[in-house]
């Protein structure tokens, strides 16, 4: 692997996380979602033998403008940013660190995964009852650490069955996504050291999206 692609891989992963935390607090405050950039995300988790790490998001960086646009915004700002994405990717990443430590958890995610896949083929990745099931997974496993991410948003909203679900499916394809940035060399000292290239990577990557 050269150096640009790996640049360009761990840029992706990152903004894997963005996006899926962008519509966590896009579903929080209005209980909706982008159709595209929600089934991009929820299909990451079904991707457990990918041959690169642009399959993970389906072959095409078209459906991660959302993810690739708010981690431009981070890198672009003077000032370390402050709002719920932001909060809630520091959240995955301190979660999926302990995840990592974890291989009986793991394992379980692994499993558990694979039959949802099994049953997506008979619905759809993002039916009710797929992402009931994965909320499920996420519940049984991370829920379980004493350290949870606290979502804020709108309480009709997050009181809403359906929505508390894509929520929960959300942040876990945000810790795959975290996990697969630091699989890649992901670090957050990145994010200060590394920021023009990781810029120039997101630009890059954002100017290959179909207008």
């Amino acid at each position: 692997m050269t150096r640009t692609k790996n640049w360009r891989d761990i840029t992706l992963a990152a903004a894997g996380i963005m996006q899926a935390t962008t519509l966590v607090d896009q579903l929080a405050r209005t209980g909706f979602t982008p159709s595209d950039a929600y089934r991009c995300s929820i299909n990451s988790l079904f991707q457990l033998n990918p041959v690169d790490t642009l399959s993970v998001y389906g072959g095409s960086v078209d459906d991660m403008r959302l993810g690739l646009e708010a981690l431009r915004d981070l890198l672009t700002s003077s000032r370390q940013l402050q709002n719920n994405t932001v909060r809630y990717s520091a959240g995955v990443l301190h979660l999926q660190r302990r995840l990592s430590k974890r291989r009986d958890m793991l394992g379980v995610i692994a499993s558990r995964l694979e039959q949802a896949s099994a049953q997506a083929e008979h619905f759809d990745t993002t039916h009710d009852n797929v992402i009931a099931n994965i909320a499920d997974i996420y519940s049984a496993t991370l829920s379980q650490f004493r350290f949870r991410i606290q979502v804020a948003g709108d309480p009709n909203f997050l009181q809403q069955q359906r929505v508390a679900s894509q929520v929960r499916a959300l942040l876990l394809a945000a810790i795959r996504s975290a996990t697969l940035w630091r699989q890649l060399g992901g670090s957050r000292l990145q994010i200060i050291m590394q920021r023009k290239k990781l810029l120039g990577e997101t630009e890059a990557l954002l100017r290959q999206i179909r207008p």
